[in-house]
């Protein structure tokens, strides 16, 4: 795909969860489903709980992968991966959350989500894509 098209894939359609990808301290791999959105600046943007596998990990490494797909035949994927910074300031992480709940589950529950997200304890992570890999209708 062009880079036009992996941000179409990323950003329209369905709202599709992410798997992150990252390495624990001994080594072993970590995948967990995740909400995103994508910035302006093409960064992707997720939050999560400071004291999660993926929070602690995310601080300690600074580097994530994340798999994009759709499911349904033909079948189509985008990779990310790169480097992440972590924030704990609450007013970005309320934002994150509630424009990330909006994208998922509708704009009238946006506020909703960022007021259940936002609050001490959560992280807004922005993963910086260097590597992207993808594919489009895999199965033609």
């Amino acid at each position: 795909m062009t880079d036009g098209e992996v941000r179409a894939f990323l950003t329209s359609g369905p709202a599709r969860p992410g798997v992150l990808a990252t390495t624990r301290r001994d080594g072993r791999p970590h995948a967990a489903p995740v909400w995103y959105a994508v910035d302006d600046d093409g960064t992707i943007v997720f939050t999560t709980g400071a004291d999660t596998v993926k929070g602690r990990t995310l601080r300690r490494r600074g580097w994530a992968t994340m798999t994009v797909d759709d499911d349904r035949p033909p079948f189509s994927f985008v990779t990310v991966e790169g480097p992440v910074t972590v924030s704990d300031d609450l007013v970005a992480v309320q934002r994150w959350a509630a424009r990330i709940g909006g994208r998922y589950m509708g704009d009238h529950c946006a506020a909703e989500y960022g007021d259940r997200n936002g609050v001490p304890g959560e992280l807004v992570v922005r993963l910086a894509p260097e590597r992207v890999v993808s594919a489009r209708d895999v199965a033609d």
